[in-house]
């Protein structure tokens, strides 16, 4: 029996053995839980008068409770373990050693009874980065007493599964291509894998990074740039437990489906779920009381494929760059003369001159936001007032001052403050109209948001110490002013500049050094790993990027297709999807427009059972047939994809025939009429 084989036998023993432990720990403790509860409900009025006994009950019952949750939670990781505890192997000799020492590694540590040496390491574990880093030969990594040196002298890689060796061999390299293709060839699920098993070298660095506050990942259409950052931060929640929980991390994510899809990844590391948010969501929330709706960035995509003009791009442009941000400073310097009309306080005898008011609005209080400024000037004189007579005002009298204090606003009202600095740069104004009739554009909701940051406080997000922002590419700049005053994290940015869904591409990394700082860490993540070859080739056709390796992966070569009819096409692409038993788990029909798309599932649904439309308000991402838009497929990937629709003159054309067929694992299908 091989040494690997040896282990995995030991390892599935003391884990069942531990799990089993585990569970009749948890029953037991449960039984007391409920027998302290039943003492307590029976006993507490006879309970001492002073609280002491009850206080004590309490504590007690509190701490066993906590208790099992530990419990609950442990046995939870050791299950995940369980099946395929481990996938790898160093030998690695200290120096000044004789003998070597083997590390298993695997999804998470595992030793026999606490403070005894780990039958298994934690993939991210310091001793782990001997595996993803270093080949046979001289080795060293990072532990907390400091650097250990010494020598690799065997690796090994494992596959096991239901506790059985699929295969084991030793490897000088640490992920070979066999292995990469053989994992990497599997079909589609509705799941994004965990990686840990085939992490590269080049993502280990950045997974492992910890220095870096600000860091901008440039990844190619499948160079595992998601992946590599969810595995990031399971990393750092594994490192940083005191400080670092799930609940202080936040993912901006593009829609619901891709949070759906993602969603696994960390419960598989062993960690909690992560906040997940659209960006779009958020800003509609934040404007709720100035606006009754908004569009979001899907009715933009829409609106600006079938009709966008000239002048309507360019005010869009405009409205979301630099230049807006400039424009809102210098109108925010003279608005604060011409917003305000001060007049003197006088109550019962109380007097605040206007000159008075207007000490404390322009020096004393400058440094709060504008519009609620007054409400600082308000309340200081108020207590002025109550501290030398002795008074507290009434809830009417109240009232009454707010209303007089806020009248020293000529409007405050945001939406009538932003008409003014569109009609100070020359653009159209918006409606003039009550709040519960405001629906706005897409290009003006985050100006406005801004604009409300700026005049009121900035909502705080303190509890959040990692951001990560999905498909950077689709961010302007504005949108990344807005989220650095927002949040004063750490920042894990990613995205493709050749998969915008704009009408240009567009590079972030250009100017987010201007907003972020110097210190911003920029990675370049060069190779593809999901398309075969084929594929690859037949995508680079509709891009101007041209630096991208890919994996050696052959499959059928790109079927390209003219059509009559709508009708012709559906069957055709019915008569090749291959789903179920023999064949794929998923496979895509993605067009250019949300109405192509409906039409499309619309007949589909005739014929498969299977076939599921994704729009804007979907949440999940399903087995089978997926019909959507290319800008909502975008993150997703697909063992069949079949391309239909577009107008070749259209300026969004390139951009859909790009991420189409970069969402395809093993077979692409283009259709034309």
């Amino acid at each position: 029996m091989t040494k690997g084989r040896q282990h995995l036998k030991l390892v599935t023993e003391k884990l069942n053995s531990k799990i089993a432990e585990m569970s009749t720990v948890i029953e037991e403790v449960q039984k007391d839980i409920i027998s302290m509860n039943d003492y307590y409900w029976e006993n507490y009025t006879e309970m001492d008068q002073y609280g002491y006994e009850d206080f004590d009950n309490r504590r007690a019952l509190v701490t066993q409770v906590n208790t099992n949750e530990e419990n609950r939670l442990k046995l939870h990781r050791l299950k995940k373990m369980q099946g395929a505890p481990f996938f790898g192997n160093v030998e690695f000799l200290y120096d000044g050693d004789e003998e070597a020492e083997d590390f298993y590694i695997g999804i998470g540590n595992f030793a026999e009874h606490a403070g005894s040496r780990p039958l298994i390491y934690d993939w991210r574990a310091p001793v782990s980065g001997l595996f993803y880093d270093y080949d046979k030969g001289a080795a060293s990594y990072e532990a907390p007493g400091g650097i250990m040196e010494g020598e690799i002298i065997s690796k090994w890689q494992y596959k096991i599964r239901n506790n059985q060796m699929i295969y084991e061999f030793e490897s000088d390299v640490k992920i070979d291509d066999d292995i990469l293709k053989q994992e990497l060839g599997k079909n589609g699920d509705v799941q994004l894998k965990n990686i840990v098993r085939t992490i590269q070298k080049e993502q280990n660095a950045i997974i492992r990074n910890t220095k870096d506050k600000i860091m901008a990942i440039q990844g190619a259409a499948g160079s595992g740039k998601t992946s590599v950052a969810l595995h990031r931060i399971a990393y750092l929640l594994y490192h940083d437990r005191e400080r670092l929980k799930s609940s202080n991390v936040l993912i901006l994510s593009p829609n619901s489906v891709f949070s759906d899809y993602i969603s696994h990844v960390l419960p598989e590391l062993g960690e909690e779920h992560i906040m997940e948010m659209s960006f779009d969501l958020f800003a509609y929330k934040e404007l709720q009381g100035i606006v009754a709706d908004c569009e979001d960035r899907y009715d933009h995509i829409e609106k600006s494929i079938r009709y966008a003009d000239e002048e309507t791009k360019e005010r869009y442009h405009w409205k979301q760059s630099q230049d807006y941000v400039g424009a809102v400073e210098g109108f925010l310097v003279l608005l604060e003369d011409e917003l305000m009309n001060f007049k003197k306080f006088e109550y019962r005898g109380f007097i605040k001159t206007v000159e008075d008011i207007v000490e404390l609005f322009y020096f004393k209080f400058s440094e709060h936001p504008l519009l609620m400024r007054m409400e600082a000037v308000m309340e200081y004189i108020i207590d002025e007032y109550e501290t030398l007579y002795r008074r507290s005002f009434s809830e009417e009298e109240m009232l009454w001052i707010r209303e007089w204090f806020m009248s020293m606003y000529e409007t405050m009202d945001v939406y009538e403050i932003y008409n003014q600095i569109l009609e100070e740069n020359g653009w159209p104004t918006l409606p003039n109209v009550p709040q519960e009739q405001r629906s706005l554009a897409y290009e003006d909701v985050y100006p406005l948001l801004y604009l409300k940051q700026r005049l009121c406080a900035v909502k705080s997000h303190k509890k959040i110490r990692h951001l990560i922002i999905d498909e950077m590419q689709d961010y302007s700049y504005l949108q990344y002013v807005i989220l650095e005053r927002m949040f004063s994290c750490n920042v894990t940015i990613l995205g493709d500049r050749a998969q915008t869904v704009d009408d240009e591409p567009q590079d972030v990394l250009k100017f987010l050094p201007k907003i972020f700082g110097k210190h911003i860490r920029e990675i370049e993540m060069n190779r593809s790993y999901r398309n075969t070859l084929e594929i690859a080739e037949y995508a680079s056709k509709w891009t101007n990027v041209s630096d991208i390796t890919y994996l050696e992966r052959h499959g059928q070569p790109v079927e390209e297709r003219y059509v009559a009819s709508e009708r012709e096409a559906l069957e055709d692409i019915l008569s090749h999807i291959r789903l179920g038993q023999d064949g794929y788990e998923t496979a895509a029909i993605l067009t250019m427009t949300e109405e192509q798309a409906k039409k499309l599932h619309q007949y589909l649904k005739k014929h498969r059972e299977d076939a599921h439309y994704v729009n804007r308000d979907s949440s999940v991402f399903q087995k089978g047939i997926t019909v959507t838009t290319y800008y909502l497929a975008k993150g997703l990937e697909f063992d069949q994809v079949f391309i239909f629709g577009g107008e070749k003159e259209n300026a969004f054309y390139k951009q859909f025939r790009y991420i189409s067929a970069t969402r395809a694992l093993h077979e692409l299908y283009v259709y034309d009429m």
